[in-house]
């Protein structure tokens, strides 16, 4: 496990930053980015809807703002100096020649929560985000580890886009403007489709669901599950929309998509519902003991996937962007310790490579390499947009 050291910044750069986030959410919370549509219909008649917000089935806990302001202070002044990579993250470049030669039930992560599907001869994409930062500006905020190995305008047309909240990680606005022109559908949650409308999304494309509800397009069912967050982009909504898992079903094959999440006893109902799974894609990463009900640990993951019924497990949300206190290798380290230990096949290809989702390979431990060659080799500024090739 690498060796947790702290990147300290001096108390009147921290302080700089505080105000520049605080007036940053102050300006977000009157932009017409962060609000989300006014409710409708739809949100009232759902039970996830209580006094004009959406909530869980279990009550989340609140850190309360002495504990906010600590737990911001530690991100400014006591990040590890592992919490990004010292050597360039590996990314297969993908080419849209090489999508459209592809066998059906391939997948390809992009980076974080971002995945490509062939299933049926279409295309879907899961949470697309290929902007440089994790943030409405691209000036400020967490900055990628590696360059997403396809762009935008090399996608081939997609089928649908599937996104499970509205949180800058995984609602991307300038990809969403991008992509609209060559999606056919956007599926999802109450109120995030709202949003998609507002920023000019047709409202023809855009499909919206509670949780239990959905859709079957080209062959492949899509429903929203429950998951254990919350939303908002800004000040002023926060828990204005819907967060969801999604279960996937095309013929034999199922495939489970977390979402962000904590862990809760939600999953056992989905895998009594729906499974068991071929493979789960399972939040593992941006974890934190102060805000372990909204993302889990690596323990709580493998017992997520488990609760499913999945067969081969698939860590995301980590390796593209640095959302936490813990060393950026770490969620990999612990979800393979755990999964060995379970006997659970670990799936976690290098970004961009192609999976066979019905016999996927299993991890090769890529990460490693990067920090064997940062032990080996000068520091570089790996915490860029530049498109590393994987050994």
């Amino acid at each position: 496990m690498p060796s947790f050291t702290s990147r300290h910044r001096s108390p009147l750069k921290a302080l700089w930053l505080l105000l520049l986030f605080t007036l940053f959410q102050i300006t977000m919370a009157h932009s017409p980015l962060a609000r989300a549509a006014s409710p409708v219909d739809s949100y009232t008649q759902s039970p996830q809807f209580v006094e004009g917000k959406f909530r869980n089935a279990a009550p989340r806990h609140a850190l309360g703002t002495l504990k906010t302001l600590a737990v911001m202070w530690r991100f400014l002044t006591g990040k590890p100096d592992d919490s990004v990579p010292r050597q360039p993250v590996p990314v297969y470049p993908v080419m849209r020649s090489d999508l459209l030669a592809a066998p059906d039930l391939s997948l390809w992560r992009l980076g974080h929560s971002t995945l490509l599907f062939k299933i049926k001869g279409q295309f879907w994409l899961t949470d697309p985000v290929f902007s440089e930062r994790a943030s409405p500006f691209q000036f400020m905020g967490p900055k990628r580890f590696h360059a997403p190995p396809i762009t935008i305008d090399e996608l081939p047309p997609i089928t649908g886009v599937i996104l499970s909240h509205d949180h800058y990680d995984h609602l991307d606005y300038a990809a969403i403007q991008k992509l609209a022109p060559k999606v056919e559908h956007f599926i999802t949650p109450l109120g995030v489709g709202d949003r998609l409308i507002g920023w000019g999304v047709p409202a023809a494309k855009v499909q919206q669901f509670d949780w239990w509800q959905g859709t079957t397009i080209g062959g492949l069912q899509l429903v929203a599950t429950p998951a254990q967050h919350f939303s908002g982009r800004g000040l002023s909504d926060g828990n204005s929309t819907l967060w969801a898992s999604w279960v996937l079903i095309a013929g034999e094959t199922r495939i489970f998509f977390s979402g962000d999440t904590g862990y809760f006893d939600g999953f056992k109902t989905i895998g009594e519902r729906y499974g068991p799974f071929d493979l789960t894609l399972i939040e593992t990463g941006a974890y934190n003991p102060d805000w372990h009900d909204i993302h889990m640990q690596p323990e709580e993951s493998l017992q997520a996937h488990l609760d499913v019924k999945g067969r081969h497990m698939f860590p995301i949300h980590n390796g593209t962007f640095d959302l936490s206190l813990h060393p950026w290798v770490e969620p990999f380290e612990r979800i393979t310790a755990l999964a060995a230990a379970a006997q659970v096949p670990l799936v976690a290809p290098i970004m961009g490579e192609r999976l066979d989702i019905r016999t996927p390979a299993l991890s090769s431990h890529w990460w490693r390499k990067v920090e064997l060659q940062a032990e080996t080799s000068p520091v570089s500024n790996s915490n860029s947009n530049s498109k590393a090739l994987a050994p």
